[in-house]
């Protein structure tokens, strides 16, 4: 019998880096882009955004912090909750690094200790619509 000859898969041997795509599939902002979000003007944009059909919850439902949009409010407040909110909370009382502060590790100038962000979870309008 012996082995078989082919040697290629389907692709025409060309593998494609799946571990990559997986990765970058569900991608989410990262924290010092959240942390720039949070600016008060940034912040009332993107709370109060007009209405847009291609985004989930036509984009009347959004965290903040999170970077994800709701379908309606109660999934929003239900999302509050959840463990997945409260950490990234966690994260972002850190303040982001800053190049002063890279430069500062490296040698160049006197350590300041990192400092503390207070952040709380946004407030919902209840809409009686």
């Amino acid at each position: 019998m012996g082995k078989s000859k082919q040697t290629r898969n389907h692709n025409n041997g060309r593998k494609k880096n799946v571990a990559k795509t997986w990765k970058t599939k569900r991608r989410t902002k990262d924290l010092d882009q959240i942390h720039s979000d949070m600016k008060p003007d940034t912040a009332a944009k993107l709370l109060k955004q007009e209405v847009d059909f291609d985004v989930t919850g036509c984009a009347q439902h959004y965290c903040l912090h999170c970077a994800r949009y709701f379908v309606d409010l109660k999934s929003l407040k239900d999302h509050f909750k959840t463990k997945v909110h409260k950490n990234r909370l966690k994260k972002l009382r850190e303040e982001p690094y800053t190049q002063e502060e890279a430069e500062r590790a490296a040698g160049m100038g006197s350590y300041i200790p990192h400092k503390k962000v207070e952040v709380k979870t946004q407030d919902v309008e209840e809409d009686m619509s």
